[in-house]
Formats: C-alpha cells, sequence, structure tokens
C-alpha cells in the first residue's frame, strides 16, 4: 500500500514515536497536527466574514460556519487517511498521478494561494498591532518579516515545540474570545435558533446578500494549502505499517482533528455571535472592516474588550502564517521536486505577500487593505477545487488503499461537499469580477482581455484534474523521484585515485584531512595541498597580493608539502585567492583532480548563514567524489 518515494517535511518526519506508550500517553502523542491545521480556519480572512455575516444578520448564519465546519472536518479526515495510508502528502500523490506540466501549473496555483493567504494573515496580524500598540500599519506588515526567524528557530527545535507554540496561539485566541463572549452577554436563545437553516434562495435582496456572506464564509472556512499540509504532518507520527497499527492511527488522528476543528469552529462562532451581540443589536449592519469593529466594541463596551479582540488577531495571524510557510515547503517539494533552504523558501513567500501589502498601503492607503483581504480570499477561492478533488480521487482508490480506502457513502458525501464548495467558489469568483466590471466600467475591456481568459484557462485544468483519475485509474507509479530511482548493482571493482585534493584550513582538521586522503590514494598518488587565501585584497587584487596573512599561509603550505614528500609522497601546494569554494572547484575542475578531500567547518545555523557552506558548494560544482572529514572539537 505504501507508495513512499520521498519523505514530506524530512526534517521532522517521523520525529515522535507513538507507539512505546500506552493508554492517555499514547493519544497524546498523536495530538498536534490538526491543531496547526484548524489555526487556517481562523485567520483573520475567516474574521472578515465572520464580523460581515454577524453584524448585518445577527445569528443567521450560525449553521452555515456548523456546516463548513463538518465539511472540513470531513476533508481534513481524509488527508490524514491519505497521509497515514499511503505515506504521501497530497502534492506528493499529485505528482505521482498528473502529467509534469499539471504538476507545474498546480504548483504555481498553490503557491500563489499560499501566498494570498498569508497576505490575509500579514494584514490582519498588522492591524492587530496597530490596534493595540499605535504601531503603524506599514511598520506593522515590515516586522512580519521576522516570522521568518521565528519558524526556522521552532523547527530546528523539534516538531512538538512547533505544536505547542500554535497550541498556546490558539489557547490565547479562545480565552481572549470566551472572554469577550461575557463580555457582550448574548442571547442564547436566539444562538439556538441560528442553528437551524435559512432559505438563502429566496430571490429578494436581502437574501442574495446572505448567500454572497454564506459563500464567504464557506470559501473562507476551507482552505487549500490545509489539505496539503495535514496529508504531511500526520507522517511526524512513526507508525506500525501493520494493518492495525495504520487502523489505529486513522482512529486517534481522526479525534484530533474532531478537537481542533470544533475549536476553530468555537472561534469562528465567537466572531460571528460577538458581532451579532455587538452590532447587529445596536443597529451597527454594515461592519465588515475590522479596524471598524475594533473601534464599535470600544465605543460600546469600554477597552477591555477590543483589547482582547487585537491580542487574538496578533495570535490568530503570527500562528497563521506559520503554518502557511510549513504548506509551502511541501507544494515546492511534492510537486516539482525542488528542494531550497527552509529560510530562503519561507523568506521568499513572505516577501511576494509583504510587497502587495506595502503597495496598497502607499497607493491607496490604510482603507485599500480591507479589498485587499477579499481579493485574497477569491484568489484562495480559484485553487480549492484542484486540492479538494484529487484529494477524494486519491483516498476513494481502492487498488492504492487497499481497505482503507473510504466507503460509498463517505464518497457520496465528499463529492456532494467537493461539488458544493467549488460551485460556490466559482460563483464567489464570477460575482467578484462582475463587481469589478460594474465598478470600474472603462476597465471592462481589460478584465475582458486578460482576466477572464485566465479564469477559463483554469477552469480548464481544474476539468482535466477530475476526470484524468478517472480515465487513467491506476497510472500513477511514481516515475519522478527527487534523488532518482536505485539502479541493478552488478560487480564492485575497486577504485584507484591518481590526483587528489586535499583542502588546508591550518586547522587541527589539517592531519585528519591528509590522513584520510593518504588512505584513498596510498603512494601512488599525486597530492596537491589546497589553501585559499580569502582576505580583502585576495577577493580584489588575486594572486598580486602578497600581505602578511598570504605570506605566512604560503609558509605553512609548503610546511605540509616538506612533511609529506619526507615521508615518500609525492605532494604539491596551491594557493587561490577570494572565495574558498569558486578557487577550489576552479582548480579541481582544471587539473584533472578525481577526488577531493575536505574538512567541515562545524558551522551550525546563524553561522552558516553568515559565513556561507564551501564544501556544499563545492559538491555542487565539481563532478567527482568529495569525502568530507569532520572537524575536531577546539
Amino acid at each position: 500500500m505504501s507508495n513512499r518515494n520521498e519523505n514530506s517535511l524530512a526534517n521532522v518526519h517521523s520525529s515522535i514515536n507513538p507507539e512505546n506508550r500506552t493508554g492517555w500517553k499514547r493519544v497524546l502523542a498523536f495530538i498536534g497536527p490538526a491543531y496547526l491545521v484548524s489555526v487556517g480556519y481562523m485567520d483573520p480572512g475567516n474574521w472578515a466574514t465572520d464580523i460581515a455575516g454577524g453584524s448585518a444578520f445577527g445569528y443567521k448564519l450560525i449553521w452555515v460556519l456548523f456546516t463548513s465546519n463538518l465539511i472540513a472536518l470531513l476533508l481534513q479526515s481524509l488527508a490524514a487517511r491519505l497521509g497515514i495510508v499511503r505515506g504521501l502528502d497530497l502534492a506528493q500523490a499529485s505528482k505521482n498521478a498528473y502529467p509534469r506540466f499539471v504538476n507545474f501549473c498546480l504548483y504555481i496555483l498553490a503557491q500563489i494561494a499560499i501566498i494570498a493567504c498569508d497576505l490575509a494573515e500579514i494584514i490582519g496580524m498588522a492591524i492587530g498591532l496597530q490596534l493595540l500598540f499605535r504601531l503603524p500599519l506599514l511598520w506593522g506588515v515590515s516586522l512580519t518579516i521576522t516570522d521568518t526567524v521565528l519558524m526556522l528557530f521552532l523547527m530546528n527545535r523539534g516538531m512538538r515545540k512547533l505544536e505547542a507554540f500554535i497550541m498556546s496561539m490558539i489557547f490565547i485566541i479562545g480565552i481572549s474570545f470566551l472572554l469577550e463572549m461575557f463580555i457582550a452577554g448574548p442571547d442564547v436563545a436566539e444562538i439556538a435558533k441560528g442553528f437551524i437553516p435559512t432559505n438563502l434562495f429566496k430571490g429578494d435582496k436581502v437574501s442574495q446578500n446572505m448567500l454572497y456572506i454564506a459563500i464567504g464564509i464557506i470559501g473562507a472556512t476551507v482552505m487549500p494549502h490545509n489539505l496539503y499540509l495535514h496529508s504531511s504532518l500526520v507522517q511526524t507520527r512513526r507508525i506500525s505499517r501493520s494493518d492495525e497499527g495504520i487502523k489505529s492511527a486513522i482512529k486517534f488522528n481522526l479525534f484530533d482533528t474532531a478537537i481542533a476543528l470544533n475549536l476553530a469552529f468555537f472561534v469562528n462562532a465567537a466572531i460571528l455571535i460577538l458581532a451579532s451581540a455587538a452590532f447587529f443589536k445596536n443597529g451597527y449592519f454594515e461592519v465588515a472592516e475590522i479596524q471598524d469593529a475594533y473601534k464599535l466594541l470600544e465605543h460600546i463596551f469600554g477597552k477591555v474588550a477590543p483589547t482582547l479582540f487585537a491580542i487574538a488577531l496578533i495570535a490568530s495571524g503570527q500562528s497563521s502564517t506559520i503554518t502557511g510557510t510549513l504548506a509551502g515547503q511541501i507544494i515546492m517539494e511534492g510537486h516539482i521536486n525542488l528542494r531550497i533552504e527552509p529560510w530562503l523558501r519561507r523568506l521568499l513567500t513572505r516577501v511576494l505577500a509583504i510587497v502587495p501589502a506595502v503597495f496598497t498601503i502607499i497607493y491607496f492607503g490604510e482603507k485599500g487593505l480591507g479589498s485587499l483581504i477579499i481579493l485574497s480570499q477569491v484568489v484562495l477561492s480559484l485553487q480549492l477545487g484542484f486540492a479538494v478533488i484529487p484529494l477524494v480521487h486519491f483516498t476513494s482508490n481502492r487498488k492504492r488503499m487497499g481497505r482503507f480506502a473510504i466507503s460509498l457513502k463517505t464518497k457520496i458525501v465528499a463529492w456532494a461537499s467537493t461539488i458544493l464548495i467549488v460551485a460556490l467558489n466559482v460563483k464567489l469568483v464570477i460575482d467578484q469580477i462582475n463587481d469589478w466590471i460594474s465598478g470600474a466600467p472603462h476597465s471592462a475591456v481589460w478584465i475582458y482581455i486578460f482576466v477572464t481568459p485566465i479564469a477559463a484557462g483554469i477552469g480548464l485544468l481544474l476539468i482535466y484534474v477530475f476526470f484524468r483519475p478517472i480515465l487513467f485509474k491506476h497510472n500513477d507509479e511514481p516515475a519522478r523521484v527527487p534523488h532518482g530511482l536505485a539502479s541493478k548493482i552488478t560487480a564492485l571493482e575497486p577504485v584507484s585515485y591518481h590526483d587528489i585534493a586535499v583542502t588546508i584550513d591550518f586547522s587541527k582538521n589539517d592531519t585528519e584531512c591528509i590522513r584520510n586522503a593518504i588512505m584513498q590514494g596510498g603512494k601512488k598518488a599525486r597530492y596537491t595541498l589546497v589553501h585559499v587565501v580569502e582576505t580583502a585584497g585576495a577577493r580584489y587584487y588575486g594572486g598580486q597580493v602578497m600581505d602578511h596573512e598570504t605570506q605566512s599561509d604560503v609558509d605553512n603550505l609548503q610546511t605540509y608539502v616538506t612533511t609529506l614528500t619526507d615521508l615518500g609522497y609525492k605532494a604539491k601546494p596551491h594557493i587561490g585567492f577570494g572565495s574558498a569554494a569558486s578557487e577550489i572547484a576552479k582548480y579541481v575542475n582544471d587539473n584533472d583532480i578525481d577526488f577531493i578531500v575536505m574538512g567541515s567547518h562545524g558551522h551550525k545555523a546563524l553561522k552558516d548563514l553568515i559565513f556561507g557552506t564551501t564544501v556544499n558548494s563545492v559538491r555542487h560544482m565539481v563532478n567527482v567524489p568529495v569525502l568530507v572529514v569532520k572537524s575536531q572539537a577546539k
């Protein structure tokens, strides 16, 4: 059943082992992945729709929230099932099922969706900082780039630390709204009536507005990156690959998902109920901006309620951005086999989200951010079908999922939910395009020329994504893996190296490097001891420089060469100037060197960021074996 070709989130894959625990300790070991997912269901984009719904229609749309939560629970449980049973995240499964070009398109759409989601969260967090500390929005948006450092720190500390941080953010959000509920004093009887479905299709203007907000609530609830994320996060638990072990993992993850998403439902319902009790009840029917909600809360309840509101908003934005960047890693590695440094990937995603926010503040003012949040939700809507449709296909495939394929009843409900979500989101996109045309008639021709063809092309791609697994039902064997497929090993002949380069940095590591080089080549090989001078003068003047450090290095290198020659080895020195990696690679490539021995510098985290990684750089610039000798303790 397992079709694993590359571990998802490899640095934390199977890092938590619940198998050696019993009772509640075993249950608690599975708790965590769904909480990271749940923050996406309570991000600032959800806040906007909940506030609009509560202020305009009171408690009448609680049933829409509840229905959305049930759909989300179903789809997230399917994502968890895919990750547990097949050992693949959704992006990896899509890579195996669809052609390369389609996967590239799916990656681009998913990346745009993550940037759009990140955009809403950046704006929400910046608004929270402004409301709480009177910090200008432009500064608040710029400060959110520090999330990259926080994310890198938490990932290096382990998955449990990251989950604990996210849970603490959820706790802050939950407590804030629980206290706000006591302050607002909502009508419990009216809340209960809100769970009774209301007819949204009467055709009158009120029903049309209610339908539009209901679509927004559903569209903002089920987010595509959460499905990618959940299918990967469940793989951080090391489970037994037996049927019983897989069954147990599915059960515990369903338990985790149900609790986490119900907490998310509580937060969203609390926002809607707060808006109903505070705004609808007092005649404020058109509160759509988060800043307006804050000001009205202060006007109605005093200082405490809006302060709690701002604290919860900051916690929401902070936690959501972290999970969004994790999803970015998953889709990049899964869809297109591309791996870059985690800090660089997260920084890139954040910068791409910050730029439109900063541009909007500069050119349209702070009021333009509300429209930007709405636009981000429309972009999210475009991507949703590309995650949900493959997910239902993959978990329905009995050949790949075996006895853990979803039942017929679950399949019917899953496809019905998918059709509902996709249809409502398509309507949301169409309505938004019409609004743009009616709001700016002079720009209508450009919308028809650029926006409409893109939307139509995305629609055709969606149709292809739906029909491909039906027409080629089992054509999903892994064909492309990041490191290739294992080939058959035949006879193994000994390898003789004739020209060996040894990098020298005049540290305690030099002796180990030379010793390992001699073990590879013996007295038959020729040895070149390579040292690169990296002073400012060496970088600018190259071989023309002969400062004190350079002269000292030349003398020291000659000492090593003389010692080796006296021991009967063929050795010569080589001094390079400038960038260590470039100079070493250039010498190796120009002089037919067939083996390199290098000492690792022992840098970690921040030092690698500052000083670079010479060994890794050289490895990618040469086509000969590189032996890395561990650095000695200093």
